[in-house]
Formats: structure tokens, sequence, C-alpha cells
């Protein structure tokens, strides 16, 4: 998997204005149907996803459905 998501092209979600390493998320699309996600801290690990599914969550987030995880009472355990 690591030499597969190594010869794709990853777009880092991060503002326009955004400097530095992040922490961000980077996206790229595969072969087929196939969605790949990573940190930026972390580009060994790597999330695969459908393109269906991925469309269903940025419709999710551009309605509005995920709001609540971006509050300050989504804070987690670790603060």
């Amino acid at each position: 998997m690591a030499d597969h998501a190594a010869a794709l092209t990853w777009i880092r979600a991060a503002p326009e204005d955004a400097e530095g390493p992040g922490p961000w998320i980077e996206i790229a699309f595969g072969h087929g149907d196939l969605v790949y996600l990573r940190e930026t801290g972390d580009p060994g690990t790597v999330v695969t996803t459908t393109a269906q599914k991925w469309e269903a969550f940025t419709r999710g987030v551009v309605a509005g459905e995920f709001d609540h995880f971006a509050g300050t009472e989504a804070t987690g355990p670790d603060t």
C-alpha cells in the first residue's frame, strides 16, 4: 500500500494562506473508485474509501452535518 500511495498525486486540504507542515489532511484520487486519505505528519498511514462515500461525506460537510465537531463542545478527552 505505501508504495502505491507514494505514486499518487496528493492534494493538501489546508487553508489557502496556511504555512508550515500542518498537520493537514491530504487526499488523492486513485484508479477506479478509490479515494485515499492521510495526515501530513504520518504519510505512511493511508485510509482508503470509495468515491461514492467520499462524495457523500463532502456533501455532508457542505450541508453542515458535522458543524458540531468544529465548536468548543467538540473537544475530546485529550484537551
